[in-house]
């Protein structure tokens, strides 16, 4: 991959693998150990987990297909090979997440893939793609399911930093369906939803207990988007960049550090 082109986003805007079973198969092992080496990124390079993470669906029977959209995850590391989480010193500890989902987006199982993204003042200090267990028969479930797993996330979060002597209540989350904060929030709308698994009805006792605030952001500010499909260059762009991710390069670094002590 050396000598290959780089390119500007992981996955293509709006493609879509599937197992693709009329295809020759690769060999598997290479493709794992590809993914393996890939799966050490996302903990430190959340622009590459969404892809990665679809990429590592197809472990079983990878195809031609499924090898090259891996192939472009490592183009677009090519070119971004400096990039990184910028942490800046003495900011807020508050706590603040994005909740977000697809609806339906895998082409196999039709299950939704959620999306979250946890942050302390404005540092990304976790973050999240996973596809749902069970098939949502609405985008309102697909996000409702998706609330519980960032909510989850939360509550283990808060825990740990007891320890560390901060307490946090009406925590802010960001949810960019108006529908499944109602149901989260209202008896009559959650009353609709007997039939959806009682664990993910966990986010809505949290809400009532006070532990979590949920708040609507519109899709343009919704930076757990990142985490739920491909997307087109100029938002993914200003996404990683609202992330506050940067190209660590020494010209970069010093002119962070000279701002920070500004």
């Amino acid at each position: 991959m050396l000598t290959s082109d780089s390119v500007d986003t992981p996955m293509v805007e709006k493609s879509k693998l599937d197992e693709d079973l009329q295809r020759t198969p690769i060999d598997a092992t290479l493709y794992r150990g590809m993914i393996g080496s890939l799966m050490y990124l996302t903990s430190s390079r959340p622009d590459l987990i969404y892809a990665v993470c679809l990429c590592a669906r197809y472990q079983a029977k990878p195809t031609e297909k499924h090898l090259n959209a891996v192939k472009r995850i490592f183009r677009y590391l090519k070119g971004t090979i400096n990039m990184g989480i910028w942490y800046s010193k003495d900011t807020g500890m508050s706590m603040t997440a994005y909740a977000d989902a697809d609806y339906t987006w895998c082409q196999d199982t039709r299950c939704s893939t959620s999306g979250n993204a946890q942050l302390l003042g404005d540092k990304l200090v976790s973050w999240s793609s996973k596809k749902q267990k069970c098939t949502s028969i609405s985008s309102i479930e697909a996000e409702y399911i998706g609330l519980y797993g960032c909510c989850a996330q939360i509550l283990w979060m808060r825990s740990q930093l007891i320890e560390y002597g901060f307490q946090f209540n009406k925590i802010p989350l960001y949810c960019d369906n108006k529908s499944a904060i109602a149901l989260c929030c209202n008896n009559v709308q959650h009353s609709r939803a007997k039939h959806i698994n009682v664990r993910y009805h966990y986010i809505k006792e949290q809400v009532e207990n006070g532990i979590v605030e949920l708040y609507f952001v519109w899709t343009e500010y919704q930076l757990a988007n990142i985490f739920t499909e491909p997307l087109p260059r100029e938002r993914f762009n200003f996404l990683i960049e609202k992330l506050r991710m940067r190209s660590m390069t020494p010209k970069t670094l010093k002119r962070l550090e000279e701002e920070t002590d500004e």
